[in-house]
């Protein structure tokens, strides 16, 4: 467990119509906690909201942790806070930094692809990989040109990344046409909206790819947070035993009880509140965990995830 950071806002930058980015260092000038590319870091924000945010910057700069904000036409006060109210000098405690969406650097081919503010995580992998020489290619999607943000420094990987812009191309992009011909061994990462994620996903399971790798940057909206039916959860370590009753989150019922979980979005996204699961099935309803890592039922997000049986046993 990370313990929060006191950062102040150095810097904020134009990057793109609706998109700043956001410069943080240590008031002191000391080194902040390493990062790997896909992490994100949560903002505690003036108006009692917490938010994720990929980290876009460059991980060896170790004074200094940079994200970039899309400001949300239906944004619920996050965004517009950071757009609007926001300034250079202010405070902010931050979480993290978390990685649920981890660049494997040993890959023999890896495809990128970013859609809109999705691109934040992906810029990083990109530098990433550009500066290990490694094998890549990369696809950005955006509305517009002007809602391209950072697109001088990805155009500077020069034919590695291709710009998909909806409003030049008559629409959006056709991702199974475009995925298609890599081997097997390559590994996919997608960060975007929901509907370019479920497309790119279909798009893979439809070419037969295997290493597939997504975040979300927000909860998908045909999931619902809590199950019907009652379960019982037992505390390993605690000691305590507790009935979570229909309708209610795992995470509700662990904090009535006045067991300290750490955790932020209550949404299943942001990866804060996950816990290792020592017996029984949960059922995962998270944005966070992979496939794989959902199968093995070895960790969950109580926040949102439940039971699937009757009786959990979980690490606190």
């Amino acid at each position: 467990m990370n313990s929060p950071l006191n950062l102040r806002v150095h810097a904020m930058r134009y990057e793109a119509q609706g998109i700043v980015s956001v410069e943080l260092r240590d008031v002191d000038g000391k080194t902040l906690p390493e990062y790997a590319p896909g992490a994100h870091i949560e903002l505690h924000l003036g108006n009692g909201l917490v938010r994720s945010y990929s980290l876009c910057g460059a991980p060896e700069m170790r004074d200094r942790y940079v994200v970039g904000v899309l400001l949300d036409r239906n944004s619920r006060g996050g965004s517009r806070y950071v757009h609007e109210q926001l300034r250079v000098g202010s405070m902010l405690k931050i979480g993290g930094p978390r990685n649920h969406f981890e660049l494997d650097e040993t890959a023999p081919r890896t495809v990128l692809v970013a859609g809109g503010i999705g691109v934040t995580p992906i810029v990083c992998m990109a530098r990433r990989l550009a500066e290990h020489g490694k094998t890549f290619s990369m696809l950005y999607c955006a509305r517009s040109r002007a809602e391209a943000a950072f697109a001088d420094e990805l155009a500077a990987h020069g034919e590695a990344v291709r710009f998909h812009l909806d409003a030049e191309a008559g629409g959006p992009p056709d991702l199974k046409a475009l995925l298609a011909g890599h081997p097997a061994d390559t590994h996919f990462y997608c960060c975007g909206p929901g509907p370019m994620l479920r497309a790119f996903e279909a798009a893979c399971e439809a070419l037969g790819y295997t290493n597939v790798h997504i975040e979300r940057f927000a909860a998908d909206p045909g999931v619902e947070s809590v199950q019907d039916g009652e379960y019982q959860v037992k505390l390993a370590r605690n000691g305590a035993e507790l009935c979570v009753p229909a309708g209610k989150s795992l995470l509700d019922a662990l904090l009535e009880i006045g067991v300290e979980v750490e955790h932020s979005c209550k949404e299943g996204v942001c990866g804060s509140c996950e816990t290792r699961v020592l017996e029984g099935e949960p059922d995962h309803r998270d944005s966070v965990l992979s496939k794989s890592e959902r199968a093995s039922n070895q960790t969950m997000m109580v926040c949102v995830s439940g039971c699937k049986g009757k009786r959990l046993v979980i690490d606190l």
